[in-house]
């Protein structure tokens, strides 16, 4: 039996006024692919236009992952056939993360697990996003020679202390503590309250806020103390406000004391990553800063995101990563006379090129 006809890969389901969106691909980590996106979206349109549906859960099923990201063994193939389907998936990806984030009913996310990448992007920019003690976060893209997509580039720049650009530049992971005190979740409850959460969001009755959402699961949180940032919160806010990676390292390097030990291991990280990753994410950032919405940063990561399925780093990063799993990735640009990646020609609109087109785009 396929993995489709064994059983659904999103289940939709309404709960009393819940209407629950579950992704289903446990022993994939529910990695996304692009079936799952198109019935991510038909379910959560279908919630919207039903009265009975007062609140929208978003949750995954029991394993080890909320969503690692998306199923980057199929962006490659895809990116190898030339199939178009790689570009496919991320426009309707970004169209649904623009919808879920814009969402006129309240949309609550339980993140229990492992938070990566496109499942990032699913769950932090709605307004309840619920994690648990065993949730670990990243954005681990400039590790395989992409970028922090889904989003990432309009929220990371806006977490205080340049949490989110350690994030964005290192592609370290984070546990529930940190998350809360970055600004990446709302409220922190331990695995064993979510069924009594759920079953309470499933007993509320007629249309509610977001506000009345909000101060309804509070009641059911509990504190999570920070860990890496309250100890090197002054080591990440001095040397990541820094524009790009090689103004971080040299950053790094001057700092001394108790944080020296962070800093050398911050270099040693970064000298890992794709000198081309790191490149385009720090303009992204450096755009994604400036005021702009949601919208205008997709776009520019879809525009990033194509461009690197056509560079070397990405089928280097994925085979070391994931294919060959030997972590020892040969960056192409990191060779001598490989140069540095034509920023304003990857974020310049192409008109041969269908990009992401969004229903629902905030007020200015």
């Amino acid at each position: 039996m396929t993995e489709q006809t064994a059983a659904p890969l999103v289940v939709t389901d309404r709960e009393g006024a819940l209407g629950v969106l579950r992704l289903n691909r446990p022993k994939a980590l529910n990695a996304l692919t692009l079936e799952m996106v198109r019935l991510l979206r038909e379910g959560f349109d279908a919630f919207l236009a039903d009265p009975a549906v007062a609140v929208i859960l978003l949750e995954a099923a029991e394993g080890r992952a909320f969503c690692a990201g998306g199923d980057i063994r199929a962006v490659f193939a895809s990116g190898k056939a030339g199939d178009g389907e790689a570009e496919t998936f991320w426009r309707e990806e970004y169209e649904l993360i623009s919808a879920l984030a814009h969402s006129p009913k309240p949309v609550v996310c339980l993140m229990d697990g492992i938070v990566m990448g496109g499942g990032a992007g699913l769950a932090m920019h709605l307004k309840h996003r619920v994690i648990t003690e065993k949730v670990r976060f990243a954005m681990p893209e400039v590790g395989i020679g992409f970028v922090p997509d889904v989003g990432a580039s309009f929220l990371l720049p806006r977490l205080k202390g340049a949490l989110g650009r350690y994030l964005a530049f290192t592609g370290e992971s984070i546990g529930a503590g940190d998350m809360l005190f970055a600004g990446l979740a709302d409220h922190f409850l331990p695995a064993g309250s979510l069924p009594s959460l759920r079953r309470a969001l499933a007993a509320l009755s007629g249309p509610v806020g977001d506000g009345d959402v909000g101060a309804f699961i509070a009641g059911f949180a509990r504190p999570a103390a920070p860990d890496l940032f309250v100890n090197e919160g002054e080591t990440i806010a001095a040397a990541f406000a820094a524009p790009d990676a090689a103004a971080i390292v040299a950053g790094l390097h001057a700092v001394e004391g108790r944080g020296a030990g962070f800093a050398e291991a911050c270099i040693a990280v970064i000298g890992t990553r794709s000198p081309l990753s790191l490149a385009l994410t720090a303009e992204l950032l450096r755009l994604g800063a400036a005021p702009a919405t949601l919208e205008e940063c997709l776009v520019r990561e879809f525009r990033a995101a194509v461009y690197c399925l056509q560079t070397g780093d990405f089928y280097e990063g994925v085979r070391a990563a994931v294919i060959d799993k030997d972590r020892q990735p040969q960056w192409p640009s990191r060779l001598a006379g490989a140069g540095t990646p034509p920023l304003a020609t990857v974020f310049a609109g192409q008109t041969d090129r269908r990009e992401p087109m969004f229903d629902l785009v905030p007020a200015a």
